[in-house]
């Protein structure tokens, strides 16, 4: 029996599900070096519970709040303009989204209304429990 999963998009994917099926919103941005945020892909988000809420009620898009990649995302252009050779810096979607008093610290869970609107933000590890208390 194959496992469930999350059905992650991408930001470029979420736009067009958003416009052609509204639907609530989660995002988890992460880093590669956040073991808080391994942790809550590991456990958490491979919980059948977890899985089975956020793919009946949500989209979910899973971001690596470092990536280089230039976002198409509501008619806008976002990129990470803070990335040099030396350091990856956060992308300007991360920054705008998920900067709490103008510091970014991961893991970051956003929960959103189809139109967009925050109902949730978090800067902090949640398990299975608090998540679905969220949920």
């Amino acid at each position: 029996m194959q496992k469930q999963q999350i059905n992650w998009l991408t930001f470029e994917q979420l736009s067009d599900s958003l416009v052609h099926s509204p639907k609530k919103v989660l995002i988890s941005f992460y880093t590669d070096w956040c073991v808080y945020c391994h942790k809550m892909h590991r456990e958490v988000f491979t919980n059948p519970e977890v899985v089975r809420r956020v793919n009946a009620a949500y989209y979910a898009v899973k971001f690596d709040a470092e990536s280089t990649d230039a976002i198409h995302f509501d008619g806008q252009l976002f990129l990470n303009r803070r990335a040099t050779k030396r350091r990856k810096g956060f992308h300007d979607i991360a920054l705008l989204l998920g900067s709490r008093n103008g510091q970014f610290n991961v893991p970051v869970t956003l929960l959103l209304d189809p139109d967009f609107r925050m109902i949730h933000r978090s800067f902090q590890y949640l398990d299975s429990k608090k998540l679905l208390e969220l949920l």
